[in-house]
C-alpha cells in the first residue's frame, strides 16, 4: 500500500499486532509514532524498527490518561506537523471468572480498551478536523476490535464488554466525522499468534480447542492484521467507513466445530 509520508500514531506498539502494524506502515513509507505505556518496550521497538524507512518516534503514553494523550498528539504534531492516521491498538486482557472478577480489574480493562480509544480518537480527530479546515487531506482512524465484540467469553468479561463498546464507538465516530471526510473503521482479529497467545497455545488441548473453531485451520499472524490496517489507511479503501473487517479464519461464520488437522 502507498502510505508514503502518512504521519501515523500507533498505540500499544511495543509488541504484538501494534508492532507488526508499525513495521508494515514504515515499510510502506509512513512516518510512524509509537505509543505505549511500556517505556522500555517502546524504546526497544523503536530501535528495532529504525533500520528501514524513516526511524519511528516513541512516546510513552497511558491511553486512558487525558494528559498523556494530549502530549502524544502534541509531540506528533511538533515532530511532523500533522496526523494522518491513527491505529488505536492499545489493550489489556482480564482473566477471571465472572463471580470472581474484581471491580478494579474491570475498571482497568475498560480504561485502556474503551476509554483509551475514545480519548485518543477524540484528540486525534480534533487535530484532523483542524487540518481539513485549513485545506488538508482528511485522515483515517482504525480501532483494533476483536471477534469478542460479537461473541462472549465469560472468563474475559471486561475485555468482551470493552470490545463490544468499541464496535459501537467505531460506528458513532464514523458518522460524526464523515462530514469532515475522516474515515473510521475497525479490525476484529480472531486468534492471532502474538506473545499472549503463544503462552497458552503451547498446551495442545488449548490449541486444539481454538483450532476446532477456526475453519481455515491455523492461527493468524500479526502481519496479516497489519496488512488490513495498511489497506484501511490507504486510498484503496476510500469508500469504507463505519465498519469492522474480521480477520478470524472463518470463526464468526461457524456455528459448529471442525476437525483439527493433524500436524503429522
Amino acid at each position: 500500500m502507498d502510505l508514503k509520508n502518512k504521519v501515523t500514531i500507533i498505540t500499544g506498539a511495543a509488541r504484538g499486532i501494534g508492532f507488526a502494524c508499525a513495521e508494515r506502515f514504515i515499510a510502506d513509507g509512513a512516518k510512524v509514532v509509537l505509543a505505549d505505556i511500556n517505556e522500555k518496550g517502546g524504546e526497544n521497538a523503536a530501535e528495532q524498527l529504525s533500520g528501514s524507512g524513516e526511524p519511528p518516534i516513541f512516546v510513552e503514553c497511558d491511553v486512558g490518561e487525558r494528559l498523556d494523550v494530549h502530549n502524544l498528539v502534541a509531540e506528533t504534531v511538533d515532530a511532523h506537523g500533522r496526523v494522518d492516521v491513527l491505529v488505536n491498538n492499545a489493550a489489556q486482557l482480564d482473566s477471571a471468572a465472572f463471580l470472581e472478577l474484581e471491580e478494579e480489574q474491570f475498571d482497568a480493562v475498560l480504561k485502556t480498551n474503551l476509554k483509551g480509544p475514545f480519548l485518543v480518537g477524540q484528540a486525534v480527530a480534533r487535530q484532523m478536523v483542524a487540518q481539513v479546515e485549513n485545506g488538508g487531506t482528511p485522515g483515517v482512524i482504525i480501532n483494533m476490535s476483536s471477534v469478542n465484540a460479537v461473541f462472549a467469553l465469560p472468563d474475559h468479561l471486561a475485555y468482551t464488554v470493552a470490545k463490544g463498546g468499541l464496535s459501537q464507538l467505531t460506528k458513532a465516530m464514523a458518522l460524526a466525522l464523515a462530514p469532515n471526510g475522516i474515515r473510521v473503521n475497525a479490525i476484529g482479529p480472531g486468534s492471532i499468534m502474538t506473545e499472549m497467545l503463544e503462552k497458552v497455545a503451547t498446551d495442545e488441548d488449548v490449541s486444539n480447542r481454538i483450532l476446532s473453531r477456526t475453519p481455515i485451520g491455523r492461527f493468524g499472524e500479526p502481519s496479516e492484521v497489519a496488512a488490513i490496517a495498511a489497506f484501511l489507511a490507504s486510498e484503496e479503501s476510500s469508500y469504507i467507513t463505519g465498519t469492522t473487517i474480521y480477520a478470524d479464519g472463518g470463526r464468526l461464520a461457524l456455528n459448529y466445530t471442525v476437525d483439527v488437522r493433524s500436524k503429522d
